[in-house]
């Protein structure tokens, strides 16, 4: 490639940064901060459809994240319809057989072995917080069994997305991938739509491999439900608790 065609590609109108919204900056950092305040881990959704439109256009939006010498790690797979439902029942087979269930692992360490203060706790309390709205004790195994696979039909959003990672990539691209994660779920709420990053697909990653027919190379991330908040149902008023600015910074200003 010459000189010309690099000095032409750096001019591409995909490069071009969109246009500043027409509302002043007082509105503008409202409808920002909104976006990322009001984003949250919903689990349960309305079957209303998203346009094949509206998610191009926030998968648009999400590749802005930036990464490490513009790799650009992600890749996505969405699916809709009969696509989706295909694969939440493969998933949900493998979750309710104990045979078939410990058969499968996950392929990489979401959570550590050992958990510790604080992070237990936290932990703790947002399980419990979840299923105490959902009226599940303790005790009843089941019913958490049940609520957990709930996960696996995208908690009846009708977009599931499946983002995988190639496997040479390091640690410094999965960085990378949370924040294209994060801008996707962020333009979500700009759209009024909301989302659940799913993790708990990776211990199916063979399941989601071969209904996707994924290429060895690439690896299982996570998963996410998109699609519009039941407003109605109890589990969509849990809104999780965070530790204030002052807990986790420090200013060195001497």
């Amino acid at each position: 490639m010459n000189h010309l065609t690099h000095a032409a590609a750096r001019r591409a109108p995909d490069a071009a940064l969109p246009a500043r919204p027409s509302i002043d900056a007082k509105a503008l950092i409202a409808a920002v901060e909104w976006a990322i305040g009001s984003r949250r881990s919903i689990r349960a959704f309305l079957p209303d459809p998203v346009p094949r439109a509206t998610i191009e256009r926030l998968l648009d939006v999400a590749r802005r994240a930036p990464s490490g010498t513009n790799t650009q790690p992600w890749q996505v797979y969405v699916l809709t319809g009969a696509a989706r439902q295909r694969l939440s029942a493969a998933v949900l087979q493998a979750h309710d057989d104990p045979v078939e269930l410990a058969r499968h692992a996950e392929e990489y360490d979401y959570y550590p072995h050992q958990w510790v203060s604080p992070f237990i706790e936290r932990r703790r309390k947002v399980g419990w917080d979840l299923y105490g709205l959902l009226g599940i004790s303790k005790t009843d195994r089941r019913a958490m069994h049940a609520q957990h696979g709930r996960n696996y039909g995208f908690f009846d959003a009708p977009v599931g997305l499946m983002f995988t990672i190639d496997r040479v990539l390091a640690q410094g691209s999965w960085l990378d991938y949370g924040m294209f994660l994060q801008n996707l779920m962020v333009a979500a709420r700009a759209h009024g739509l909301d989302t659940c990053p799913q993790a708990a697909f990776t211990r199916f990653h063979k399941i989601v491999a071969e209904h996707l027919a994924l290429p060895p190379n690439e690896m299982l991330v996570c998963g996410m439900a998109l699609g519009y908040a039941d407003e109605s149902r109890i589990e969509n008023s849990l809104v999780t608790e965070r530790e204030p600015v002052a807990t986790f910074t420090r200013f060195i200003d001497d």
